[in-house]
């Protein structure tokens, strides 16, 4: 049984009663008066509390809920104190407010303690950054375990791409690693499609992610925290970031723009990988290896060791072979930094 119907269940026996007793209060006359309009208000009580019992009970416990699991460890924590400090100064002061004179004594001990409460809650809120930072460097003289901007989240394509465990390894990324739980059970969706490729990138995201949370040198936590408004995992991740006020590290160019226009930092792996690729300089000098036909007739196409494609002019024959190439100009594109050159006027023989 749910708890829904169990509350449905009770509320229908307890306003059932209560409409018994009211019908028989209002039942005039003779006995029998009594009885009917005692099983009409109980049939109306009994309907009343089937149907609406759910909508003051459960519900709001539900919405409540909800509530909290969307509000981050900080700002919950931040509202606690708060709270409690606004009525301990609210409680000092009710002694002296009771000794004033009617209405006074009884009424402004109540409305002190609102206000106090409500501005403990509104300036731990405001200042809970500087709090929590001073805190930290009391206890541990860090650099503040609570700063909002200590955090980076993570979307699915990164997790998959599984450069950011590398990354992660390397030092670069000083901030604790936050995996929204949405982003975990949609790598548990593509992990079990039906569609073998699908299916293949999401049990690689599960790897990442466990290679990354063994490798790493900074925290990877999971977070809990979940927008319920939001339906799409983008829109939930974004509308997190904008939450928190971290950063996303994506690779995903279409989360990258919306993102941007909605004001939240992104970190893109991509644009990372071509800042750290290699500078070349038309009239340089490379040595490259032949390895596919390129889209325009005679060309060929070869990789430098960090990635960046090499279009020769006039190699489609030398396929498979190693050429010292000359770098006419370089591109930079959205899927990344391309170059392109032409065989040296001197090389007769490729070597293998």
């Amino acid at each position: 049984m749910s708890v829904d119907l169990l509350f449905r269940f009770l509320g229908l026996i307890v306003f059932a009663l209560v409409g018994w007793q009211v019908g028989m209060l209002l039942g005039s006359g003779t006995e029998a008066d009594s009885y009917r309009y005692g099983i009409i208000f109980s049939i109306l009580g009994g309907s009343f509390g089937l149907l609406l019992t759910p909508y003051f009970t459960t519900m709001p416990f539900r919405a409540v809920r909800r509530l909290i699991k969307r509000i981050p460890a900080r700002d919950l924590m931040a509202t606690v104190i708060g709270l409690v400090i606004g009525l301990v100064i609210s409680a000092l002061m009710a002694f002296p407010l009771s000794m004033l004179p009617e209405p006074f004594g009884q009424v402004l001990p109540f409305l002190f303690g609102l206000v106090f409460s409500y501005l403990g809650i509104y300036i731990m809120i405001m200042r809970q950054r500087d709090l929590f930072d001073v805190l930290d460097r009391r206890l541990g003289g860090g650099e503040g375990e609570f700063r909002r901007d200590n955090q980076v989240l993570l979307d699915t394509s990164t997790i998959i791409d599984g450069r950011i465990a590398d990354i992660s390894r390397t030092g670069f990324i000083q901030s604790t690693i936050l995996v929204p739980r949405f982003i975990l059970n949609e790598l548990q969706h593509v992990a079990d499609s039906a569609d073998s490729l699908r299916r293949n990138r999401g049990r690689r995201g599960l790897e990442m992610l466990n290679k990354l949370q063994k490798d790493s040198t900074v925290p990877i936590q999971i977070t809990d925290i979940d927008i319920e408004e939001a339906r799409e995992v983008d829109s939930k991740l974004i509308r997190l970031a904008k939450m928190l006020r971290c950063p996303i590290i994506t690779n995903d160019y279409n989360l990258n723009r919306v993102a941007g226009l909605q004001g939240v930092q992104v970190l893109n792996v991509n644009e990372l990988a071509n800042a750290v690729k290699s500078l070349v300089l038309p009239g340089e000098t490379i040595e490259v290896r032949v390895i596919q036909e390129g889209k325009e007739y005679g060309q060929g196409v070869g990789y430098l060791d960090d990635g960046t494609m090499v279009v020769v002019e006039n190699a489609r024959q030398f396929i498979n072979q190693t050429l010292d190439v000359t770098v006419t100009r370089a591109l930079q594109t959205v899927a990344g930094r391309m170059i392109f050159a032409q065989i040296n006027e001197h090389h007769d023989s490729p070597s293998r």
